[in-house]
């Protein structure tokens, strides 16, 4: 039996990307979408995150994609440079096989080596016993807020949780100037 490997994620892999995705879209309440977007939709949104140097991994196993996470941008604003907010998503078939847990641990890694201060964790549905809330909690994730009723899906009021982790001494100490987020920052100023 071969084990489950954390890569980057290639421009090859978003066909599967793209169909984990539409599933939780149309099945889950994970996102707020109400309809999965194309693959030239994932494709720009790929291209995005990674364009920006953001980290974007994909769990593989056998040849085959069963998960992806990623890491974006938590608010465009320049002040928010040092935070970023996660997205994990798990095939069906692979759900309860800590695939998840694999994402999240080699995500944080790539968010701690490139110099963020700070992961959040925007999870729809945020019940106390969804899987995403106790992997979040599984990792040293700390409860930092909650938004009643803000999404609608599958005929239900959705409750949205933010979830936060400290990294890299997070407001303990100041920014690394060589960090990717300040260096990205003094590279727009120019």
């Amino acid at each position: 039996m071969s084990s489950i490997t954390i890569r980057p994620a290639t421009a090859a892999d978003l066909d599967r990307i793209t169909e984990i995705y539409a599933d939780a879209v149309i099945h889950g309440t994970a996102s707020y979408e109400l309809e999965p977007p194309s693959r030239a939709e994932m494709g720009a949104r790929f291209d995005s995150l990674k364009a920006g140097g953001f980290p974007y991994l994909v769990a593989e196993k056998d040849g085959a994609v069963l998960g992806y996470a990623y890491a974006g941008a938590f608010r465009p604003r320049p002040a928010y440079r040092f935070v970023v907010e996660d997205s994990v998503y798990v095939a069906p078939e692979a759900k309860g096989q800590g695939v998840g847990l694999k994402l999240m641990q080699g995500l944080v890694d790539a968010a701690r080596a490139a110099g963020f201060r700070q992961v959040i964790a925007v999870i729809g549905d945020g019940r106390p016993d969804s899987a995403s809330v106790r992997l979040h909690e599984k990792l040293g994730f700390r409860h930092s807020g909650r938004l009643e009723g803000s999404g609608y899906k599958h005929g239900r009021w959705l409750d949205t949780v933010f979830m936060q982790l400290s990294i890299n001494d997070g407001a303990l100490a100041p920014p690394d100037p060589n960090s990717l987020p300040e260096q990205r920052f003094l590279k727009q100023k120019q």
